[in-house]
């Protein structure tokens, strides 16, 4: 039915760019939430930003502290993508990043507020 789908994942050096992106199918893309969060193996996932449409072209982003400055979320709801904008990348970026949907939730900074989710893409920052 849903499925989000990541890429764009790969190896950087420390201090490059990358851009992720998120192509979602089977639901209707104005009516949810989409954030990006992270992963790494034994600990929480971690948010690190989500972006709310508002109506019309007016659309609010919310960055982690630790991405701020430097990742820029986007997203198009006629191509039902979703995109995040990696730049100055250092080697505790790397983890999974995941894309996610969510629906009816005043707070979207945490990953149990989100109802679907994509397989995943890793990123690797090298030193």
């Amino acid at each position: 039915q849903v499925q989000l789908v990541e890429s764009g994942g790969g190896l950087v050096q420390a201090g490059g760019s990358l851009r992720l992106s998120c192509a979602g199918f089977g639901l209707t893309f104005t009516k949810y939430a989409m954030g990006w969060f992270r992963q790494v193996p034994g600990r929480e996932r971690e948010f690190v930003a989500h972006t709310i449409w508002s109506g019309g072209s007016t659309y609010y982003a919310y960055y982690a502290d630790s991405v701020k400055g430097r990742f820029t979320i986007s997203r198009d709801n006629a191509k039902n993508t979703v995109a995040l904008k990696m730049n100055s990348l250092k080697p505790e970026d790397t983890a999974v990043y995941y894309c996610a949907a969510g629906y009816g939730s005043s707070d979207y900074s945490t990953a149990n507020e989100y109802d679907y989710w994509g397989q995943g893409t890793q990123v690797t920052v090298s030193s």
